[in-house]
Order: structure tokens, then C-alpha cells, then sequence
């Protein structure tokens, strides 16, 4: 209860119409108060500035200036220290130090001159009020600027506590801004891992479909019967077009190449063939999974194959983290429409569970060799962004969030019709 009455008071503080409201209300009050105790005619001018200025304090803070100097004015001109000065005085101070109107010091050091000033006039009216006052020169003259060194303090602190929240809150501010800059930059690093390693394995795809063009186009040039030495001269040219597409290939990769990239090639590529494997590795490691097939299986792409397979991998992997012990399903539809569908659902908690996009890694255990490759394994820790990049790859789209029947539902819809 206190938490929710400290956040409305927050709320209500930090409203546009607050300082309108408050400064209102202290003009309200002040009225009522010269009503009761009727003052001088410069003490009412001041108190009636002081408290009307504050309503302007947050749209042109420098009019804390004018709300503390009208306070002092207000006090020096009455020996009556009003209700309404001291509130309206403590705010303009606090306005000082909270906006920096002006530097803390310089602040402080003009609140007491101020001050000294407003003691010095009352001073003056006690003598002329008859009052016992020693002269400057005698014992016990330094009690009467007690007024003074009291409103210095009073001044001093409500600066600084102005200040203080001033400093607090830049940097609250520059913590949020450097955490949103970190998740930003992981993010970033996070989807080119991520497509450093996509390049990675559609070279394999790529370097073994070119390889094959290149020996069947020499092999033809030998045993291809009656063939005309233009037909030999072409089949060269094919296989040294695809020699040079493998050269080209591996330069690229280089540039890609991480320091686990060394091993990552020479790993078979998982197709959707393997998902039994990679359903059982989950169990394995003590998740719970079914895995349910639904339509005629289709020798689709290697691209789709292998996206399909990845995505599958790393949302089981975030299920075994964020919602470890939960039923997971992984639902694999091969549509008429040719479209992939694939969705991967966990009865843990949802909303929530998986982190922002390359704010983290996702380890899991499990095996990192065989259909997995090397380096690679059940925990890329590229999370959604991989996934992402995943079904973005072959044109595809993927959602991830919660389910409705409960739990957290990723699912990717991957069109093979045109690959």
C-alpha cells in the first residue's frame, strides 16, 4: 500500500498541473493569512509575489529568483515571519537547486547575503521599537545576526537537497541510457553472429551443390560419347567457372570466419530429417517434449531444411532455460500451399519468459557434434534475433510471445514455394 500511495505521489508531483495547483494554493493561503495579520504594505507586495511566482517555477525556473527575493523582502519588511514566507521561500530555494538556475555556491552565497541584509533591517526596527539592542562594537552584538546564520542554513539546505535530486535523477537518466545502448550494440552483435553463422552454413550448401558441377562438368568431357570439341571446350568452361565460384566462396567466408568458424564447416548440415534427434536430445537433458507431424513430408531446399531445424533448436533450448520441466510440443506442418509451419509451444510461464533480443546468452546442454556442428550446439544464444534472422533468411516470418491456452508459442511460417 505505501509503494502504490509513494508512485501516485510521484505521479501527481510530475503532473504539468502541479505546480499551478501548488502555487494556487499557497497564494490562497497567503491571502488568508495577510487577512488575519494585516501587514505593511511592502511585506504584503512581497509575501503576494513570492507565493504567486511559484506557479511558474517549472515552466521558467529562473523565477526562483524573484520567489526567493520577494521572500526576503516580504520578511524584512514586517518582523512577523509569515507561514506562506517560509513555504514559498523553502520551494524557490529547492527550485534552485533542482533546475541549477544558478551554481549551488552562488546560490547559498546570495541566499545569505540576503539574509544578512533582512537581519540588519530588523535590527534597525528593534531599535526603533525601543527594544534592548547592543551596539555592533559590544558584548553579546554577534546574538543578534542569529536570524541570519538560521536562514543560511534553512537556505543552504534546500539547495542542496534541490541540487541533490538534480544529480540523482541525470543520473538515473544516464544509467537508463547506457543500458538501452548496451542492449542496443548486443543486439547488433547478435544478429551478425547470428548471419556470420547462416553464411557459414549456406556455404556449405552452396560450396557442395558448385562441386558437384564442377566434377560432373569434367567428368562429362570424358565420357560424354561423339561429344564435338566445342562441347568439351563448354563442359571446361563450366567446370572452371564453378572452381572459381568455390574460390570466391571461401574468400568471403574468411571475412565471416570466427575463431569456432575454423571447425563449423566441416560439420554436416541438420535437415528436418533430424528433429526426432534433436526432440531427444531435449528429453535427455530432462525436458519434456513431444514432437507432432502433420502432412506428406517434402525434400524441401537445404536453406529451408537447415532454418527450419535451427529455429526449432533454439526455441527448445529457450524452453529448457526460461521454463525448465515444462511440456514443450514442437509441431511440424507441411501445408498444400506449400508453407512450412512450424510452432514450438512450452506450458511454463509465458509472458515475459524469453529476454529481449541479444540481451543475453541462452546455454543449454547437450550434444554439440553430429547434426548440431560444432560450436554451435543447442544454445547459440542469439535467442529471438537468430530466429528471426532465421525465417527472414528464406523469407519467412516468425511471431513469439504468449500462448493463449497458456504457456509461450514460437511460430514461423517458411513459403518453400519459391525457393
Amino acid at each position: 500500500m505505501s509503494t502504490w500511495l509513494q508512485q501516485r505521489f510521484h505521479a501527481w508531483i510530475a503532473a504539468p498541473a502541479y505546480p499551478w495547483a501548488s502555487g494556487g494554493v499557497l497564494t490562497a493561503g497567503a491571502v488568508v493569512e495577510l487577512i488575519v495579520i494585516p501587514g505593511s504594505v511592502t511585506t504584503t507586495v512581497g509575501v503576494l509575489v513570492s507565493a504567486a511566482s511559484l506557479v511558474w517555477r517549472r515552466s521558467f525556473p529562473p523565477i526562483a529568483v524573484l520567489t526567493v527575493a520577494a521572500g526576503l523582502l516580504g520578511f524584512a519588511g514586517d518582523v512577523n515571519l509569515y507561514l506562506s514566507i517560509m513555504a514559498s521561500g523553502l520551494i524557490g530555494c529547492y527550485s534552485l537547486g533542482r533546475n541549477r538556475v544558478l551554481h549551488p555556491a552562488l546560490a547559498v552565497a546570495g541566499g545569505a547575503l540576503g539574509a544578512l541584509c533582512v537581519n540588519l533591517v530588523h535590527i534597525n526596527t528593534w531599535s526603533r521599537m525601543e527594544l534592548p539592542v547592543p551596539a555592533l562594537w559590544e558584548k553579546g552584538s554577534l546574538s543578534l545576526f542569529a536570524e541570519s546564520f538560521l536562514l543560511t542554513v534553512v537556505v543552504f539546505g534546500a539547495v542542496m537537497m534541490g541540487d541533490a535530486v538534480r544529480s540523482r535523477e541525470e543520473t538515473r537518466t544516464e544509467r537508463h541510457l547506457a543500458q538501452a545502448q548496451l542492449i542496443a550494440m548486443e543486439r547488433q552483435q547478435a544478429a551478425e553472429a547470428e548471419r556470420a553463422a547462416i553464411a557459414r552454413e549456406l556455404h556449405d550448401i552452396v560450396s557442395h551443390s558448385v562441386s558437384m558441377i564442377a566434377v560432373q562438368a569434367e567428368s562429362a568431357t570424358y565420357t560424354t560419347p561423339g561429344l564435338t570439341p566445342e562441347g568439351r571446350e563448354g563442359f571446361q568452361q563450366i567446370a572452371a567457372t564453378a572452381r572459381s565460384s568455390m574460390a570466391e566462396l571461401r574468400r568471403l567466408l574468411g571475412v565471416l570466419r570466427t575463431a569456432r568458424g575454423d571447425t563449423a564447416l566441416t560439420a554436416p548440415q541438420p535437415t528436418l530429417d533430424h528433429l526426432p534427434e534433436l526432440v531427444e536430445q531435449h528429453r535427455t537433458v530432462g525436458g519434456s517434449a513431444e514432437l507432432r507431424i502433420t502432412g506428406d513430408r517434402v525434400a524441401l531446399p537445404a536453406a529451408w531444411e537447415l532454418s527450419a531445424y535451427r529455429i526449432t533448436q533454439e526455441a527448445l533450448t529457450n524452453a529448457r532455460k526460461h521454463a525448465p520441466g515444462a511440456r514443450t510440443v514442437v509441431e511440424v506442418d507441411y501445408g498444400a500451399d506449400k508453407l512450412l509451419t512450424l510452432r514450438i509451444r512450452d506450458d511454463g510461464p509465458a509472458p515475459g519468459a524469453l529476454p529481449a533480443p541479444g540481451t543475453g546468452p541462452t546455454p543449454g546442454p547437450g550434444p554439440t557434434t553430429g547434426p548440431t556442428g560444432p560450436g554451435v550446439g543447442l544454445g547459440s544464444g542469439h535467442g529471438l534475433t537468430g530466429m528471426r534472422e532465421r525465417a527472414a533468411l528464406v523469407g519467412g516470418r516468425l511471431s513469439a510471445g504468449a500462448d493463449p491456452d497458456g504457456g509461450f508459442l514460437v511460430e514461423a511460417e517458411l513459403p518453400w514455394g519459391t525457393g
